[in-house]
């Protein structure tokens, strides 16, 4: 900004003109100043080319809002400056280089025009003479501080400050220093151009001013501090130097501190069994730091690369036990059930036993949160005579975790396996990689890749960290992963584990845990050991099916441990010592409205209505699905939290239905006059296939309007031929349908080989119904008078009951009768 000193427009009445409005961003045009402007917006440019032929005349005002591209009207401040072109330059990119003079202040009148530009009719704003002592007081002031605001900011040229002392005007000196105060915000700004009073404006002025100076001199203070801070450490630095000079020439200090160091390194080097590759690395290390200076950053590298080398366990070992008997006794102890994993281990003591060398095995535990894949860990290391070192994989995206960062990096270190070796302290403890299916993979890398190594028998025992550069042997390591499902571990690793499922524990399962192990672990956390605490087994079932919904037993015991708490604190209170006893009853008084219902079946027979099975991520349960018709066009529509693979699975069994329609006595249009509705109701995500039956089932009982048996349940999966197709979980589901009072089950019969895993009480309590094929189910379900009439005779059908297989003569024999209701699993709450 610069500005023209020529002679002032004659003063007379306000006068009122018409002139082109240039809209102007983050800057405001005072009377006598000079501003140099770079113009790009159509109307922008319009405006100044109408000027141009007008005389040279612009309105200038603001902008409101700078990011405004369109401005309208109100968006433009109503008081600006009346100006002249002085020069006007088109540029070759489209813009156009303007500069102008602000000649007088100016008002907007309205806005004759704003189509192609803004012309607007104005009225002059009279300038207010002002003199006296006290305006000439409030100059002087204006022009001081002034000056000092130019010593304090040097982006100001000495030239404006005596151009500034020259004026003797006081508006005229306000409008000149308000041009050249840079950091002014816009509504400021505006606000002094507004002010038709001298006076006021140069008192505004001031005090502005006054503000700015004093953020300059914090600046100030604080670039000053900081430069003496500097210089400090800086003669600090000098001074160190100085004083470790002075200690070298007298041979004390740090220099024989260090040269202990290093013959503590070669004492421990002697004494350490390492690989041959590890003596020779720490020899060149060594070698490489006596060269080097105490203080230097480099020998703080390489002094801490030498001791992790020689703090690692390479040939350092536990003595492993190998005593079948207690080991089994070990197990037995810290778990209930879980025979498959006892056998594995066993198997694993007794080659090892007999071998005396085993490239260390990697057992892959899956199974729903709770079931004791972790503590099964902890009982197997007890049980080896291994010590147990433990690493959580959840939520870890870098490679570096497992390999380690290069020295090259500042803070490197080796990855977490090194890592939890050198804490354990031996070369064969029993290292368990906790969550494994809980990793992920960013830009870093993928860990999961670098575990490939980790857990190959083949090729761990030449494990290369990155920091370390050295092989390393794990072979010796007894490696065991958990996870919560096999779809998060990528299927080269599943290839290098042993995969062993851990399925929920059984009603059976949880009362004894609950009683071996829960109750007397709470008791005992509780303080209630003196204390005669019994809890019945109604009650410990009620609890399990009203206050928990799981497969494992961890919410249990925090239900069970909840009982206690409240009993510890009626002990201390009351001080009584007699005998406490928790029944079915009481748990509601305990613990509150029950939370979740047990999945049972109907109290009546339904049309529509059919027990499925499905498996959630608390194991297995009852999945009711309903169909129903009404008038339509023939649309199929499939609600209830539905994975894609289970709306395919509803399709395929409508189109099934609509191939038999003969069969079941259905007219052939039918399906062009309906619409089906099949829902299951439970909110719980169902992602299948294992549903296909039960639709089915569902459809045909809804078009025929025939009630399904309420004492039954099915799985299977169909094809469009009608043939039904295995599952899986089957375990867990037929264990849902014995809690929920299901005395037959359907199922595949390709599915006969997983009931060797079904405990041998819950098979004697159901009657299973195996099939191939469609029309089996439909009629083993619906209660026909006749259903040999309408599906034939069961020709493939084998039934399976108390662990005997049977198998129909022919098509006269009917399958066995199905078995009263067993006796409920748990008692309501209450009871």
């Amino acid at each position: 900004m610069f500005f023209k000193n020529d002679g002032e427009r004659s003063k007379g009445t306000p006068e009122r003109g018409v002139a082109p409005l240039l809209p102007l961003r983050d800057i405001i045009v005072f009377p006598h100043m000079v501003s140099q402007l770079f113009v790009g917006r159509e109307r922008s440019i319009a405006a100044l080319d109408e000027a141009m032929g007008r005389g040279k005349e612009i309105f200038l005002a603001a902008q409101r809002n700078a990011k405004t591209n369109d401005p309208a009207p109100d968006d433009i401040f109503a008081i600006g400056s009346v100006g002249a072109i002085m020069q006007l330059l088109r540029l070759p990119d489209g813009t156009v280089k303007v500069i102008v003079e602000g000649k007088r202040r100016a008002r907007v009148r309205r806005y004759a025009q704003t189509d192609a530009y803004f012309l607007v009719e104005y009225d002059e704003v009279p300038e207010t003479a002002a003199s006296g002592v006290e305006v000439e007081a409030l100059m002087r002031s204006a022009q001081s501080t002034f000056e000092m605001y130019v010593k304090l900011n040097k982006k100001i040229q000495p030239e404006v400050l005596m151009t500034v002392q020259s004026i003797d005007e006081a508006s005229r000196l306000a409008d000149t220093i308000i041009a050249n105060l840079p950091t002014i915000k816009l509504a400021d700004r505006q606000g002094l151009l507004e002010m038709e009073d001298p006076r006021q404006r140069l008192e505004r002025l001031i005090e502005l001013m006054q503000a700015e100076i004093e953020i300059l001199q914090v600046e100030k203070k604080i670039r000053s501090r900081v430069k003496k801070q500097m210089e400090k450490t800086q003669k600090e630095y000098y001074l160190n130097e100085q004083m470790q000079a002075i200690q070298k020439e007298l041979g004390g200090g740090e220099r024989d501190e260090f040269k202990n160091e290093i013959q503590e390194v070669e004492e421990a080097l002697k004494t350490k069994r390492m690989s041959k590759e590890a003596t020779a690395k720490v020899k060149k290390e060594l070698k490489k730091l006596k060269m080097m200076h105490p203080t230097s950053a480099e020998a703080t590298v390489v002094r801490n690369y030498i001791d992790w080398i020689l703090e690692l366990p390479w040939y350092d070992k536990s003595e492993e036990r190998h005593d079948l008997a207690e080991a089994e006794k070990i197990l037995d102890e810290d778990h209930y059930g879980l025979k498959k994993i006892k056998e594995r281990i066993l198997e694993y003591l007794a080659v090892q036993a007999l071998t005396k060398k085993l490239k260390g095995p990697v057992l892959c535990f899956v199974g729903p949160p709770g079931v004791g894949k972790t503590s099964l860990a902890k009982s197997i290391a007890r049980a080896t005579g291994r010590k147990f070192v433990r690493l959580s994989l959840g939520g870890v995206r870098d490679e570096a975790e497992i390999r380690g960062h290069r020295r090259t990096y500042i803070g490197a270190l080796p990855g977490k396996l090194i890592q939890s070796l050198k804490k354990v302290g031996t070369n064969n403890p029993v290292f368990l990689l906790d969550e494994i299916d809980k990793m992920s993979t960013d830009f870093r890398g993928d860990p999961a890749a670098a575990l490939l190594e980790v857990l190959d028998p083949e090729q761990n025992s030449t494990f290369n960290d990155h920091y370390l550069d050295l092989d390393y042997d794990l072979s010796d390591v007894m490696f065991i992963t958990t996870a919560n499902t096999l779809s998060g571990i990528p299927v080269p690793l599943q290839d290098r584990m042993e995969i062993i499922q851990l399925s929920g524990y059984t009603e059976f399962e949880k009362l004894n845990i609950a009683v071996k192990y829960l109750v007397p672990r709470q008791r005992k956390e509780c303080g209630l050991e003196d204390v005669q605490l019994d809890f019945t087994e109604g009650a410990i079932r009620t609890i399990t099916h009203h206050y928990t919904k799981e497969s494992g037993v961890r919410s249990l015991e925090r239900e069970i441990a909840s009982v206690c708490r409240k009993i510890a604190r009626k002990v201390v209170a009351e001080g009584k010592e007699k005998p406490v006893q928790v029944l079915a009853k009481a748990i509601p008084g305990y613990l509150g409205v029950p939370k979740y219902r047990l999945g049972r079946r109907e109290e009546r027979d339904e049309v529509g209505l059919v027990n499925g099975l499905a498996v959630t991520s608390v194991g297995g349960d009852l999945l009711p699905a309903e169909a129903t018709v009404v008038p339509g066009k023939g649309k199929l529509v499939i609600t209830g939290l539905l994975e894609k693979g289970m709306e395919e699975s509803g399709h395929a069994a409508m189109s099934y239905v609509r191939s038999r329609l003969d069969r079941l006595g259905l007219d052939a249009d039918i399906y062009q006059k309906v619409d089906v509705h099949i829902h299951f109701p439970d909110f719980v995500r169902k992602d299948g296939p294992s549903a296909g039956v039960t639709m089915v089932t569902a459809l045909v009982s809804a078009m025929m309007k025939v009630p399904v048996r309420r004492d039954l349940a099915m799985t299977g999966e169909i094809t469009l031929r009608g043939r039904v197709m295995p599952i899986g979980g089957l375990k867990e589901k037929l264990l849902a349908a014995h809690r929920g009072g299901i005395t037959t089950v359907i199922m595949p019969k390709e599915n006969r080989k997983d009931l060797r895993d079904v405990p041998r009480r819950v098979l004697k309590a159901l009657r299973l119904v195996l099939v191939e094929h469609v029309d089996d189910v439909l009629r083993e379900a619906l209660i026909l008078p006749d259903p040999v009439a309408v599906f034939g005779p069961a020709t493939n059908v084998v039934e399976y009951r108390d662990g005997e297989p049977w198998s129909p003569d022919g098509p006269a024999k009917p399958l066995a009768p199905p078995v009263g209701d067993p006796t409920p699993a748990a008692p309501p709450p209450g009871a």
